[in-house]
C-alpha cells in the first residue's frame, strides 16, 4: 500500500461507523462498475467457441429441464 493509501485509510477508520459504512459501500460500488477488458475479451472468445460448437454439431444443446435432472441426480 502506498503511503497515500495507509493515510486515507488511517483517516476512514477515524470515521463514525455509519459515514465508514457508507465509504466502503460506494468504494465497493466503483469495484463493481469497474470492467476488465481482459475478461470481456475472454468471454467474448468463449461465447464465440459454444456458439461454435453448437453451430457445428459438436455439441448438443439440452433443455433446463434435462441439465437439472443431470445435476440432481450427480449429486445423490
Amino acid at each position: 500500500m502506498s503511503q497515500e493509501v495507509t493515510d486515507l485509510l488511517k483517516k476512514a477508520l477515524a470515521l463514525p461507523v455509519a459515514e465508514r459504512a457508507e465509504l466502503a459501500g460506494s468504494l465497493i460500488e466503483s469495484l463493481e462498475n469497474a470492467a476488465d477488458d481482459s475478461v470481456e475479451a475472454a468471454w467474448d472468445k468463449e461465447i464465440i467457441r459454444r456458439m461454435s460448437e453448437i453451430d457445428s454439431g459438436k455439441v448438443q444443446p439440452i433443455s433446463l429441464k434435462q441439465a437439472r435432472q443431470r445435476l440432481s441426480s450427480s449429486s445423490e
